[in-house]
């Protein structure tokens, strides 16, 4: 891109701001009419709640306002592409997007979308698709490379259903191959694949991995959604919870995400997790564990109730044979538990004592998030020793 394309794409930044939402949403529109094979690959109940289209407008965005040194949006770059290889998006898709996309901007612009500025969001789309491609080629690549590892879909039976709590299942799949199952970093998803008779559209979704990696299966543990039966939100979980029993077949992805423990860390480790973000935890957790690793532990868990509060006997459990603290916190207590401190917890209580130089992994809703990170970095913890992972969309 030459200067005076930059140009342009910073003054489109308040349209951007403005307006995003709108261009996201007509760009989608367009796009799903003329390649409708797409909404296989989109997860169309973030595109009915709209959620969706805000994160691509918030992408859009960032990428425009820092189009002088995009190597600020590296790390959200990387978490993007580990996604899109764990939905199978490969790089012709990149041509099909930056058609409507530039389509979209001409049309929702009018007037006001010349044809520099035309040239000038081409050439800015086809830098970032190029990143984009190239990082993503490295990651099929490694797939690939791995003892077990595959890309694209895999057949796999469900060998064990496991309840864990009230509202969350553990799902144990096994590969209908035969063959063996890839390593994994422990905090790492998988993406599962359903057929959603009600859309008539296979559907992809992401699961932490909630066991240690070295087993012949995968497991993840999943939440049924039941706050409103009407929204699309959950539709997929749901559809594991009710209709997919023991025996029963789904297609996987290779493990992919950017967020997983530091193994070569000798670091206190603090978990932090709320509800279902326990999941990658267990997982991180269950490695410490087998690895048999000296590293202080304190595993930090909130969830509403001890109904919904998700492999409790087994932290308990390992708290008692091995070198860690488990603490929990609920919503809303109980007389069965009389032990339980109750939500909002006082992050001090929780800290180890030498909290500056251990090492924080964070995973649950958004709010939830937020409030601790920054409670930590209130209490003089770097931001390079917080480790953290949102289920959802929107920015943490």
């Amino acid at each position: 891109m030459n200067e005076q394309q930059k140009a342009l794409i910073r003054a489109t930044v308040p349209v951007l701001r403005s307006s995003g939402v709108a261009l996201t949403r007509h760009f989608y529109q367009r796009m799903f009419t003329h390649n409708p094979e797409l909404k296989n690959i989109f997860n169309q109940g973030h595109q009915n709640s709209g959620r969706q289209q805000e994160a691509l407008a918030g992408a859009v965005l960032a990428y425009a306002e820092n189009i002088d040194d995009p190597s600020v949006i590296l790390p959200v770059v990387e978490r993007i592409a580990h996604k899109h290889v764990s939905l199978h998006i490969r790089a012709e898709h990149y041509a099909i997007v930056g058609k409507h996309l530039l389509a979209s901007i001409k049309e929702v612009l009018g007037e006001g979308a010349t044809p520099e500025l035309i040239d000038a969001w081409a050439a800015a789309y086809t830098s970032l698709a190029d990143l984009f491609i190239n990082m993503e080629s490295d990651l099929y690549q490694q797939a690939i490379e791995a003892e077990g590892g595959w890309t694209g879909w895999r057949p796999f039976r469900i060998s064990r259903k496991e309840k864990e709590s009230d509202e969350i299942t553990s799902f144990y799949f096994e590969p209908l191959d035969g063959g063996k199952v890839p390593l994994f970093r422990p905090g790492q998803y998988i993406s599962v694949r359903l057929y959603v008779e009600e859309w008539d559209l296979f559907q992809p979704r992401q699961y932490s991995l909630s066991d240690a990696p070295g087993h012949d299966h995968l497991r993840i543990s999943v939440k049924r959604e039941t706050s409103n039966t009407q929204k699309p939100e959950g539709k997929v979980s749901n559809l594991l919870h009710d209709h997919y029993a023991e025996g029963q077949i789904v297609e996987l992805s290779s493990p992919y995400g950017d967020f997983y423990l530091n193994e070569n860390s000798a670091a206190p480790v603090v978990f932090l997790s709320g509800g279902v973000g326990i999941t990658p935890m267990i997982a991180m957790l269950n490695h410490l564990v087998k690895t048999k690793s000296s590293r202080e532990i304190h595993f930090v868990h909130s969830a509403r109730d001890q109904q919904v509060h998700a492999f409790r006997e087994h932290t308990e459990q390992l708290a008692k044979e091995n070198n860690m603290k488990v603490s929990f916190f609920y919503d809303q207590l109980s007389e069965q538990t009389p032990h339980i401190a109750q939500t909002p917890y006082v992050l001090e209580s929780v800290l180890p004592q030498n909290h500056t130089e251990a090492e924080y992994y964070l995973c649950g809703p958004v709010g939830f998030m937020r409030h601790y990170i920054s409670e930590l970095k209130q209490a003089g913890v770097s931001s390079d020793k917080i480790f953290a992972e949102a289920f959802g969309s929107g920015d943490i």
